[in-house]
């Protein structure tokens, strides 16, 4: 049985210590997660990236790094494949429409993330701390000749 690739991005802004979080709606509950979705057919992991961070912030950002990769099966079943990326946050965009089912955005400590509980998925964690831990892989390691 073959099974569609749920391939994914995030983005971890950071401005004056601060990550740029929202809060979405998932199953009926409030979670925080990093801006982050799908890469759509055709679309470069950066430009997605780039895209999730508008859709969702309203901030367009300037990607910095690379934070790392995580694959991790949910309890629906399926297995999702993120890219998770370090960006600047220099602008929002005033009269953003935000995708529909972000809550809010937040500006939170990396500690006050990790203290929370209610994190959309273990990945959100995982990148606070590659955050904190100084993890930082170049750009250039993806090779997007779309």
């Amino acid at each position: 049985m073959t099974q569609k690739i749920h391939l994914t991005v995030a983005t971890s802004c950071h401005q004056n210590g601060l990550l740029l979080m929202v809060e979405e709606k998932d199953k009926g509950e409030l979670v925080l997660n990093q801006p982050a979705g799908h890469v759509e057919a055709g679309e470069s992991l950066t430009a997605a990236a780039l895209r999730e961070t508008l859709e969702e912030t309203g901030y367009s950002v300037t990607l910095e790094a690379i934070l790392g990769i995580s694959v991790i099966r949910s309890s629906n079943g399926i297995t999702y494949y993120r890219v998770s990326f370090l960006a600047s946050c220099p602008e929002q965009t005033p009269s953003a429409n935000l995708d529909p089912d972000i809550e809010r955005t937040l500006w939170m400590t990396p500690e006050d993330v990790l203290s929370r509980n209610n994190h959309r998925s273990s990945m959100v964690r995982e990148d606070v701390q590659r955050y904190l831990s100084n993890t930082r892989y170049p750009l250039e390691m993806i090779n997007e000749n779309t």
